[in-house]
């Protein structure tokens, strides 16, 4: 397999691309130690380590579509999955820290769920 040089250009903005996805995960992981309680720390990974990835994405895609000289795919099917699950996930996470939140009695948001269906319980 013969190596394949990239134009200046493209080197550059892939480089950057990769840079700015890691410097967006190195944030993200800082986030993560430094906020104080588990409703702050969760946003750090999950927004700012998804715009990671898509960095390193949209890198990714440019390296080997102009490597390959063709459309590269992959790296598109592996941003929509982490678009995809990361949310999901988060989503979980969060419900999960609430209700261990309100069984241990601590200050949190009120539930809305039984405030829409008319039962207006402590939780």
């Amino acid at each position: 397999m013969s190596a394949v040089s990239l134009p200046l250009w493209a080197e550059i903005v892939i480089a950057a691309l990769v840079l700015m996805g890691a410097a967006l995960a190195l944030l993200g992981s800082v986030g993560l130690l430094r906020l104080p309680t588990f409703f702050e720390r969760v946003h750090a990974p999950s927004i700012i380590a998804t715009s990671a990835s898509w960095s390193i994405m949209y890198a990714s895609l440019l390296f080997f579509s102009l490597k390959n000289r063709e459309l590269a795919a992959h790296p598109l099917l592996i941003a929509l999955f982490l678009a995809i699950t990361v949310p999901v996930t988060t989503i979980f996470l969060m419900r999960a820290g609430l209700f261990r939140a309100r069984q241990a009695n601590m200050e949190v948001p009120p539930n809305i769920s039984s405030t829409v269906t008319g039962n207006p319980s402590k939780y």
